[in-house]
Parts: C-alpha cells; structure tokens; sequence
C-alpha cells in the first residue's frame, strides 16, 4: 500500500534559523493523522511543505506518490487544504466565494456545499466581510471538505468553533475516513486530537519526538484513583498497591473509621484490580487516562536547543 505522505529527513532553515530538524513521516491511506504540539512547535511548517506553499530546505517529501513541486495543479485538486490563517475575499457572498473555490477545484457534486453548510449552520447568503470569526472559519472547512478531497490537510480546523459545531466537524472527519480518505490536521489542543486522531506525530522544537497510535498512548497515560475501605483494612491495601510499581503518589485520609487511598495508575487496570480485590471496597473511583499529562510531559523532557520559526 503506498503511504498517501511519506517525507525523509526533511529540513527547513530560515537563513541561520532551523524551523524543522529531519522529519521522517509515513501516513497510510484512510487514517486520520494529527500533529500535535505547542505555538512554534513546526506543525504549520511541515504543512505548508507538505502543500510546496514552502519548500524543504534538504530531505525527500511524497504526497499521494508525487513530489508536491512536481505535482502542479493536478495534485493540489486531489488535496482539500485548511490554512490557519484565512485569507478570504470579503467583497462577496460565502456561496459565491465557495462556488469559485469549487471551480477552482475541478467542481463538486449538486447540493454538496449547502449540505455542508447546513450541517455547520452556516448562512451562504451573507457577506463574507459580515460574517464572525467563528463563521469564517465554517467556510474554510466548507471549501476543504467540498470535493471529497483524497487528502484533507487541516490546520488548527475548530478554531472559533463553539462546541456543537466542533462535534459536527469530528463528524465530517469520520465521514471521510469512512470514505477512504486521508485526514492530516494539526492543534495545540491535545483533547481535540484525542477524539479524532488515529494516530499522533508529538512535535517540540522542530523534531519529532514521539509517533504513536492514540490508543497506545491513551494506555500508557495514567489514571487517578480513589478507594475508600475500613480503617482496618488500609495499610494492607496501601501495602498492595505500594508492591505493584505502577501505583504512585499513594496518600490517605481518614475519618469516620472510614480512609480513602489516592492514587495515580499507570499502565493498565490489571494489576491494580488484582490488588483491591482482596479487601472490601466502600467506594471506587477511577478516572479516565489523561492523555494531556502524557503528552505533555514529551515538552517537559530534554532542551530546546533550536531557535523556532513558524508554528
């Protein structure tokens, strides 16, 4: 199966300043893929060389099986692009703008942009220079998604979006990828990628510093717990959970001959499980993995020995 992105040790300076270090990616067909990482981390960047707005400065990139300097026209009609800063002419309706972008496209299916439109709950009769940022950001998605693109690059997508809209957005993901299509979208929302991403690039400084499914990640991210026992029965169960190694930060509280043990869970449920089951639980609380903290603690881990360009 041939990957829809594959890039090789690309790089991109800006004179002395290196925006991106050797980025080596592989993204296959029908996967919904996120960049994720703080402003100025180089997601924008690996975007627009993605797109040849920009070219690498050294290393190897193929889209959909081309060279994007090499792909023209051709291979930009086969790609639906959300920029994160929108550029739009304010002097028309947003169903003229998005009918001369569906041109430019090659054209789209009868009633495509207003079921779009509908479903974002976007008014194709007003004005663009009277629309909200909010709005304006609906016709950047209408545009991207309108010719049922191969390839969706999609940058910062639910900017301004309020959350009904949001969700209605993850819809259109889904519905792509359903459809075989490639989805590359990028945020510093690591939530947002969560519920939408098969799988994730972490990117700090300008390098890659970690590729993995979300689900992997989702399994590795520790959990908060809260078990409420007899008093009598605490310090065996401390003592349990204290044998595992992969129970930390334990604390306790008592009151009413009743203690609660707090704690932080990594990898996985099992152990855990096998360890409470031995005394009489009053009262269980396990939260869901929190796969910011995972995330985040790829920026809090090494040095930042580059100076950054870009997003």
């Amino acid at each position: 199966m041939t990957a829809v992105i594959e890039t090789r040790a690309f790089t991109k300076r800006y004179g002395r300043r290196t925006a991106l270090h050797g980025v080596d990616l592989t993204i296959e067909p029908g996967r919904v893929f996120g960049l994720i990482g703080p402003n100025g981390a180089g997601k924008t960047t690996t975007m627009r060389v993605l797109l040849d707005i920009i070219r690498p400065t050294s290393g190897e990139v193929r889209v959909l099986g081309e060279q994007p300097r090499a792909g023209g026209t051709a291979l930009r009609r086969r790609i639906g692009y959300l920029p994160g800063e929108l550029a739009m002419d304010h002097r028309v309706s947003a169903r003229a703008l998005l009918t001369h972008l569906a041109e430019l496209n090659g054209g789209v299916e009868r009633g495509r942009l207003d079921e779009l439109a509908q479903r974002l709950g976007l008014d194709l009769s007003r004005p663009v220079r009277a629309l909200s940022k909010g709005n304006k950001q609906k016709v950047g998605l209408v545009q991207a998604f309108a010719h049922r693109p191969e390839l969706l690059i999609l940058d910062e997508p639910t900017s301004g979006l309020d959350p009904l809209v949001q969700q209605e957005f993850l819809g259109l993901v889904r519905e792509a990828r359903a459809a075989g299509e490639t989805v590359v979208l990028s945020s510093h929302v690591i939530s947002e990628i969560e519920h939408a991403a098969d799988e994730v690039a972490v990117l700090r400084a300008g390098r890659i510093v970690e590729v993995s499914p979300v689900a992997r990640l989702r399994a590795a991210a520790r959990r908060d717990a809260r078990i409420a026992v007899r008093d009598a029965e605490s310090a065996d169960l401390v003592a349990r959970l204290r044998s595992l190694g992969t129970v930390h930060d334990i604390a306790t509280s008592t009151a009413g001959g009743t203690t609660t043990v707090t704690a932080h869970l990594s990898d996985g449920l099992t152990g855990f499980v096998q360890a409470i089951a031995g005394v009489e639980v009053l009262d269980l609380v396990v939260e869901e993995p929190d796969l910011e903290r995972t995330v985040l603690a790829f920026y809090e881990t090494g040095s930042d020995d580059a100076e950054e360009v870009g997003a």
